[in-house]
């Protein structure tokens, strides 16, 4: 598995875990579903500066 289908995969379960916090939570301010967001944030981060970089912008 290359760099970007493990990126992908982990994007895919962190956005699942998001999703199943929020149904749980009820309230997108719950500690737990912002630091859950903030690690899918940082995982799309990491996404981009791959990409930029394999494309040279």
């Amino acid at each position: 598995m290359d760099e970007i289908e493990g990126i992908f995969q982990k994007i895919a379960e962190l956005r699942k875990e998001l999703e199943n916090l929020i149904e749980q939570k009820k309230n997108l301010l719950d500690p737990e579903v912002i630091v859950a967001s903030q690690m899918l944030d940082s995982i799309l981060n990491e996404y981009n500066k791959i990409i930029k970089n394999k494309t040279g912008n």
